[in-house]
């Protein structure tokens, strides 16, 4: 069994960001600028915020971070999303979710500049993605994809089962999967017979949101298993969806939690805000 190190990787790639940042403000006095808008006090998106800042710091990047009261209004929102499509200092553009209940998401969401919608929930990015051409695409589910080319695991000609049907992992991690030529099925709550389905899995995802749900009974021998989920145990301890201890004898690769998807999103949200920086200034 070997672990699928994404802090480790994370690091590598922020590191080979940081340089070609420095290249590209040496050659054409650009800075990659990330804009956070934070709306209220969700404790979970205040962590997230700082471990971004703290990333794009690292990577030579411009990091705004916007903070507003959880009073703030649509209205309000629609318009500062508005100007910042309009700043061409600024590359990429995340509002944290969750929003406040006045404020819909998806017009939200709608209303970013597709090609500064880093974290590619954009329906153009969507589209574009399904269609096999995409231009920004959902962070989790790419950092994925670059652990699995970094430990030389080929997805052809695999079976690869996703457990969880999310935009944000679920059904964007189904597409990239198929485009690099896995077959794939999509099981979630409703699934019948979900442990057997889950065995089928040559690679299988885990994106459910319940602690220690998977266990060996759901895994194939010698599978490779990603794990994405964050939860809480009983205790306050920073848990998987898999029982990492109960799956770890029958695995081929795993990933941990913490330190293992979690910070190949943040690394992938940073390439992807370079690219948009070098996109809106090509050489």
């Amino acid at each position: 069994m070997q672990v699928l190190d994404g802090k480790a990787l994370a690091l590598k790639k922020r590191k080979g960001l940081a340089e070609k940042t420095a290249q590209l403000l040496a050659k054409q006095g650009i800075k990659p600028c990330l804009v956070v808008v934070l709306v209220g006090e969700n404790p979970a998106s205040q962590v997230y915020v700082r471990n971004k800042e703290k990333a794009a710091v690292e990577a030579g990047f411009e990091s705004r971070i916007l903070r507003y009261p959880e009073t703030m209004t649509e209205t309000d929102l629609l318009a500062l999303l508005a100007e910042l499509n309009q700043d061409l200092e600024v590359h990429g553009i995340l509002v944290q979710l969750p929003l406040p209940p006045q404020i819909r998401e998806d017009f939200v969401l709608e209303a970013i500049d597709p090609s500064k919608d880093v974290d590619g929930f954009h329906p153009f990015n969507v589209g574009r993605l399904w269609t096999g051409d995409p231009l920004r695409v959902p962070s989790t589910p790419a950092g994925i994809m670059a652990l699995l080319e970094e430990y030389g695991i080929n997805p052809a000609g695999k079976k690869a089962v996703v457990i969880g049907r999310s935009n944000i992992v679920g059904k964007p991690m189904a597409e990239m999967l198929l485009a690099a030529d896995a077959t794939v099925t999509v099981a979630h709550s409703k699934t019948e017979n979900l442990a057997q389905v889950a065995r089928e899995a040559d690679i299988l995802v885990v994106a459910i949101g319940r602690g220690h749900f998977i266990g060996p009974d759901f895994v194939k021998d010698g599978a490779v298993v990603i794990d994405v989920g964050m939860n809480r145990s009983p205790e306050g301890k920073l848990i998987g969806d898999v029982d990492f201890e109960a799956v770890k004898e029958k695995v081929s690769f795993v990933t941990p939690v913490p330190g293992g998807v979690g910070p190949m999103t943040i690394a992938m949200l940073l390439e992807q805000t370079f690219q948009a920086a070098s996109e809106t200034h090509p050489e």
